[in-house]
């Protein structure tokens, strides 16, 4: 009989101690989970942050086709004051060229690094920081810029085209660090993000 009793004990020990693992490992996992996409939530608003910010800059700072610092127009026989004739430039730093102009690295460099930065977070107090300044993982090969005529300015326009400017952000990833192992989460790619801004004077000269 106490032989039975100790062996009825022991089951119901061992009983606890697969409930406690259990109810430990849902609640470590689920700790963790928390932790890990609010991290994911952080990153996104980031790159959202970061997007806006570099249409901003696209916006006042020399086109990353650098032809669209000359661009008047007037090039297709239009006379001063005509509509501005059409026209569109995609730039993709994955490929470091723009349909129909010039790729300009440093101009693409002024919206990741900002306007006196060289690298990611090396912006002085007051300055113009870039896109890797709110978001580090960001590089060339991340931004694609448009610039495509709407309608506004006309031919001979002193301060040249104005068009619309649209920064997206591309290939972005996450990667899971505390519930990789325990969950098996891969790296996820996040979705492009872009923002639309009304193109000023395309010069850094200007502001």
């Amino acid at each position: 009989m106490l032989s039975l009793l100790s062996s009825f004990g022991r089951d119901r020990n061992a009983a606890a101690a697969l409930e406690f693992a259990l109810v430990a490992s849902l609640m470590l996992g689920g700790s963790l989970g928390a932790v890990e996409f609010s991290y994911l939530f952080f990153q996104w608003n980031s790159a959202s942050k970061a997007v806006q910010l570099g249409a901003r800059l696209a916006a006042v700072s020399d086109p990353v086709s650098s032809d669209l610092k000359t661009l008047t127009g007037l090039e297709g026989g239009a006379a001063p004051g005509d509509p501005m004739p059409y026209f569109e430039r995609i730039c993709d730093g994955k490929t470091a060229s723009c349909s129909n102009g010039t790729y300009d690295a440093q101009a693409m460099d002024t919206l990741i690094y900002g306007r006196e930065g060289t690298g990611c977070g090396d912006n002085q107090a007051g300055s113009f920081p870039g896109m890797c300044d709110i978001f580090p993982q960001i590089s060339a090969e991340n931004v694609i810029v448009k610039y495509i005529h709407t309608g506004l300015g006309f031919a001979g326009r002193p301060g040249g085209p104005v068009p619309t400017v649209v920064v997206e952000l591309q290939g972005l990833t996450f990667e899971f660090v505390l519930v990789d192992k325990l969950f098996g989460f891969t790296a996820i790619e996040l979705p492009p993000f872009l923002t639309t801004i009304t193109g000023e004077d395309l010069s850094i000269a200007a502001n």
